[in-house]
C-alpha cells in the first residue's frame, strides 16, 4: 500500500472540536502490520482529551501540546484485520484478526537492551513510552493504522468485534489488580490468616471498568467475600448485581452509613475508585478501615481541593495508582497481559458484550458519540464500527 494513499480519520483539531479529514495513509515499517481498522472503543480517557480535561500529548520538558497545534486521532482501543506485512513479518498474515497493544515500548520497537521499566513486566510504564491514539501518535478513529507486528495479537474465535475491541480495558483491569495482589498491604485477598483478609471490598462506580473489576475479583480471583458497589444508575446497577456484587444508590442512602451498618462499623478493607468523581475523597477516610488498600483507577476528578487528601492520608492507606496495561512479554514478544486479556473474552469468562450498550457506525457517527451518546441515558459502553459493519 502507497504512503501516498490517503484515507479518512476523525481529527480533534481544538477541544470538542472533531472534523473527518483525508489525511496520509500512515507509513509500513519492515516490522510493521497495517490494520483495517474494524472496531475502537470509546473510553473515558478519549473524552476528557475531547472535553480538553486532559492532554498527554507533551514536549520534552512534559509540557502539553495543544491540539490545535498538534490535532490528534484518538483510539486506543482497537481491532481490525491485517491488509499488508513488512517484509520482516513472519508470523502474521493479511486476512488475520487481530487486537492491538497501543503502547510503544523498548521491546515495540526492537530496542537491544531494555529499559528498567520494560524489564520489570511495567511495559505502559516504559522511559520511552508512547501510544497510539493518547500522546499524539495517530489512534484508531481512521481506516488505517500501522503498528508493530509485535504489538498484536491474533484473534483465533468468531467473537464480534465490539467484543475483541475490549481487550485493552480489560486488560488494564487485570494489570490493576495484579499490582494490588503484589503490594505489601495489610490486608488481602489471598491472606491465609483470616484476620488480614480483605472482609468487605467497595467499589465506587459501576461503568465499564468497574463491572469488569467484579467479574476478575469473583472469577478469577475467587473472592468470595462482601464486594459493594455504589452507584447511581439502575441499570448499571442490575448489571454489578448480576456480576455478583450488592449495590448501594449514593443518590437515595447515605454510602457511609450503608457501609457502616454493613460492616458492623468495621469499614471496608479494599476501596477502589472507578468513577473520577471529585467527592469521593470527601468520604473516603469514613469509608476505609485503617491500613486500607485504595485503589485509584479512574481519572478525571474535578471540583475538590487537594486538602481532601489530609484526611485520607491520616488512615494510613495503601495508596495504589496503576495506569494502563503493563505487563511483561512472552516468547514471542507479545504483551503478556493483553494476551491473557484476549482469552478471557474469547473463553466467555469474562462477559464484556453486556457492557456495549450503544454501537455506532462508521467514522462519521463519532463526534456524535462524543456529542450526546457519552454519558447519556443507559450509557455504560460505546463501540465505533469504523467500517460501518454490525459485526466484524
Amino acid at each position: 500500500m502507497p504512503d501516498s494513499r490517503m484515507m479518512r480519520a476523525s481529527v480533534l483539531e481544538a477541544p470538542r472540536s472533531m472534523v473527518i479529514r483525508e489525511v496520509p495513509v500512515p507509513h509500513l515499517g519492515a516490522t510493521d502490520a497495517m490494520i483495517q481498522v474494524d472496531a475502537v472503543g470509546l473510553c473515558g480517557s478519549d473524552y476528557h482529551i475531547y472535553t480538553g480535561e486532559a492532554n498527554y500529548n507533551v514536549d520534552d520538558r512534559g509540557f502539553p501540546i495543544s491540539l490545535e497545534q498538534h490535532p490528534q486521532i484518538l483510539g486506543h482501543e482497537v481491532t481490525g484485520t491485517i491488509v499488508e506485512v513488512g517484509d520482516q513479518v513472519l508470523d502474521l498474515a493479511p486476512g488475520d484478526r487481530v487486537v492491538i497493544d497501543q503502547g510503544l515500548s523498548c521491546v515495540s520497537e526492537g530496542k537491544e537492551h531494555l529499559c528498567e521499566y520494560c524489564a520489570s513486566g511495567f511495559s505502559h510504564q516504559c522511559e520511552w513510552f508512547r501510544e497510539f491514539g493518547i500522546t499524539g501518535l495517530p489512534g484508531g478513529l481512521a481506516e488505517f493504522i500501522s503498528v508493530p507486528a509485535v504489538n498484536l495479537l491474533k484473534i483465533t474465535s468468531d467473537r464480534p468485534a465490539i467484543e475483541t475491541v475490549m481487550t485493552e480495558p480489560l486488560a488494564c483491569v487485570l494489570h490493576a489488580l495484579e499490582t494490588v495482589m503484589a503490594a505489601p498491604s495489610r490486608y488481602r485477598f489471598d491472606a491465609r490468616d483470616p484476620a488480614d483478609r480483605v472482609r468487605c471490598a467497595l467499589i465506587c462506580g459501576a461503568g465499564p471498568a468497574g463491572l469488569l473489576f467484579i467479574q476478575v475479583l469473583r472469577k478469577l480471583y475467587g473472592y468470595q467475600g462482601t464486594l459493594v458497589v455504589s452507584e447511581p444508575d439502575p441499570a448499571k446497577r442490575e448489571l454489578a448485581r448480576q456480576f455478583g456484587a450488592e449495590t448501594i444508590d449514593p443518590t437515595t442512602s447515605d454510602l457511609v452509613d450503608e457501609i457502616l451498618t454493613l460492616t458492623n462499623g468495621r469499614r471496608v478493607e479494599f476501596f477502589l475508585d472507578a468513577a473520577g468523581v471529585g467527592i469521593i475523597f470527601e468520604q473516603i477516610p469514613s469509608l476505609i478501615r485503617i491500613q486500607a488498600t485504595v485503589l485509584m483507577y479512574a481519572h478525571g476528578h474535578g471540583g475538590i481541593g487537594m486538602e481532601a487528601m489530609n484526611a485520607v492520608q491520616f488512615r494510613v492507606p495503601t495508596l495504589l495508582c496503576p495506569c494502563g496495561a503493563s505487563g511483561g512479554f512472552d516468547d514471542d514478544g507479545r504483551p503478556t497481559i493483553y494476551r491473557k486479556s484476549l482469552q478471557l473474552i474469547e473463553n466467555g469468562t469474562i462477559d464484556v458484550g453486556s457492557l456495549v450498550t450503544h454501537v455506532e457506525s462508521g467514522l462519521d457517527s463519532v463526534p456524535t458519540s462524543f456529542n450526546e451518546t457519552y454519558g447519556s441515558p443507559g450509557y455504560i459502553k460505546s463501540v465505533t464500527l469504523v467500517r460501518g459493519e454490525t459485526t466484524a
